[in-house]
């Protein structure tokens, strides 16, 4: 077992994570903690937590890609992924199975170089795709019981970051991480 800053994991997934070269995520419920609030005039809005984009931030700059395929559409996502420097926004896609095998392909990346993080049942057709499948602490029993690795914390709550941290500190460069948060 290996000690991260979070949990221990076993060794071979620990090491597994040093490969990961993209990551992917679901948007609600995974950035966000699922919450979507609607103002009188039907205005969006959601929260998300700073320390996920440090963490969205510090993985760009040490050359992971990070990606969000998301079922919905929304302006407050593609601002907030393009301050992360986040590679690729996809939107408005229900099938995300072949979003990602569409991302994929088009990056020639294989399975064991990628790694999905979901909440809900539509994130589970990224997982086959993807070696390193994640659910957020709070995930549906369907998306946890499918995962191979389990965050300890909520999504919308620093669940990116704990990803993150994790698959720097795999990668063995977690002291050389520093940056403004965002």
């Amino acid at each position: 077992m290996v000690a991260t800053l979070y949990a221990e994991l076993d060794n071979d997934f620990f090491e597994r994570l040093a490969n990961i070269k993209l990551l992917v995520c679901d948007v609600d419920g995974v950035f966000s903690d699922g919450r979507i609030y609607l103002g009188n005039d039907g205005e969006e809005l959601k929260a998300f937590h700073t320390r996920d984009g440090y963490g969205v931030k510090a993985l760009v700059s040490h050359g992971v890609t990070v990606a969000v395929i998301t079922g919905r559409r929304s302006s407050i996502v593609e601002n907030r992924m393009k301050a992360l420097n986040v590679a690729h926004i996809i939107q408005g896609e229900e099938n995300k199975s072949d979003a990602l095998a569409s991302l994929m392909k088009s990056l020639g990346l294989s399975a064991d170089e990628v790694a999905t993080v979901g909440d809900d049942m539509p994130d589970t057709g990224m997982f086959t795709h993807a070696a390193i499948k994640i659910a957020v602490a709070d995930a549906h029993p369907f998306v946890t019981k499918q995962a191979n690795w389990i965050t300890t914390l909520p999504g919308g709550f620093g669940a990116v970051r704990e990803i993150s941290d994790t698959i720097l500190q795999a990668k063995g460069v977690t002291d050389g991480i520093f940056g403004a948060s965002v």
